[in-house]
């Protein structure tokens, strides 16, 4: 008989406890990150789930399990909730940028090494006009912040 257990690596689903001094923080899933920009801007619009859902003609359960980055949505799903708020794809990883650059690498890796000013979203503005169903998505200017 063996001495394998039943659970080979009972360690798998332990939290790594702190991370040693130096150490980089893990980078973030895209899931999460996506999902956590299509929240804020939802609740930041005062729209419910069910709204959003309906508009861009997505399951609420799906859209909700999205949202806290429990699914990873394909592209179609994700222009198509980003459509029902008003934003493009591009709008939507703007959203997003913050979280995926890490501070401490949002630095130049050129010669110069002179610090790069993290870009923030400032506002979205929707742009006047509905798109027609099947035209693409809804058009909004995006002001961008040091």
């Amino acid at each position: 008989m063996s001495n394998h257990s039943a659970n080979p690596q009972p360690d798998a689903h332990r939290s790594p406890g702190p991370r040693p001094r130096g150490q980089a923080a893990k980078e973030p899933l895209w899931r999460q990150v996506v999902g956590g920009a299509l929240r804020g801007e939802r609740q930041a619009q005062g729209r419910t789930l069910k709204e959003v859902s309906e508009a861009a003609r997505i399951s609420m359960p799906y859209l909700s399990e999205v949202e806290r980055g429990r699914k990873e949505a394909s592209s179609e799903v994700l222009a198509a909730a980003a459509g029902a708020l008003g934003l493009s794809l591009a709008d939507l990883l703007a959203l997003t940028q913050r979280d995926l650059v890490p501070a401490d690498r949002r630095t130049r890796p050129e010669a110069s090494a002179a610090p790069v000013a993290p870009l923030r979203v400032a506002s979205v503005t929707r742009l006047p006009g509905r798109p027609q169903a099947g035209s693409g998505p809804a058009r909004a200017q995006v002001r961008l912040a040091a």
